[in-house]
């Protein structure tokens, strides 16, 4: 499998009036092929079933590059798997993409590859926590976003407590980071753990909840209908775009 079939039978489905929607619904200058996730999928599934670990890694490697959207999703898919061995370059791959990141479905598509190879080894955390000092805001959310894993265990291990406490610690550091996409990914973490341990998402909020923006107060708080963050912030103006994965 070459990029050049591989674009091929991305493009085969594509429809012009829908790439130029997609275009305008992300907001980021680059190519789309106006091709929907479900088609993105079915190519996907075809190059799994014929490629080997290393080959699928070249074949993310080279559609990533191409700088299109539905390329840069169907890359992030292909090394979507919890069994994926060897991973050592498909988690170099995944995290060298990081710096690209520029809007959420690509980067959302990207973690959640990232996700399956930082559960399986742990350790990628030290890796990880170096992104919530960097100057690139996806970057910053990125380490939120890979994460999310560590918000669902009901009856998680002591090391999964640990990792759990590490990543609360990063989002305490970046609550005051005004950033509206730092502060839906710090509320959708809350959430999230909030179906699984509502004591410890309170005991966050009450702490750091007054330092949130309302709009992320109110997210976070989702599914916690008897709970209210104590003292919020002024309410101010939040934008109108979703944030695909974060709706769920």
């Amino acid at each position: 499998m070459n990029i050049e079939t591989a674009m091929a039978a991305l493009a085969a489905t594509g429809s012009e009036i829908q790439a130029l929607q997609l275009r305008a619904y992300h907001k980021a200058d680059r190519k789309y092929l106006g091709i929907s996730n479900p088609e993105v999928d079915a190519c996907v599934a075809t190059w799994r079933a014929e490629l080997d670990v290393p080959q699928r890694v070249e074949l993310a490697r080279a559609l990533w590059a191409t700088d299109c959207h539905e390329a840069r999703i169907a890359a992030a898919k292909l090394l979507t798997q919890a069994r994926l061995r060897p991973d050592e370059e498909a988690w170099d791959l995944i995290t060298s993409w990081v710096p690209d990141f520029d809007a959420w479905a690509i980067a959302d598509h990207a973690c959640i590859a990232g996700q399956k190879r930082v559960v399986v080894d742990p350790s990628r955390l030290n890796e990880v926590e170096t992104w919530i000092d960097s100057d690139h805001m996806w970057t910053r959310r990125a380490a939120l976003v890979i994460t999310l894993p560590w918000t669902k265990q009901n009856f998680p291990k002591p090391d999964e407590i640990a990792a759990r406490e590490r990543v609360l610690a990063w989002a305490a550091r970046m609550v005051d980071d005004k950033e509206w996409f730092i502060q839906k990914a710090i509320s959708w973490w809350i959430r999230d753990l909030s179906k699984h341990d509502v004591p410890r998402a309170q005991a966050f909020l009450n702490e750091f909840g007054p330092r949130l923006k309302p709009f992320a107060q109110k997210e976070a708080t989702r599914h916690m209908k008897d709970y209210t963050v104590p003292h919020p912030a002024p309410e101010v103006e939040a934008p109108t775009f979703s944030e695909g994965f974060s709706e769920n």
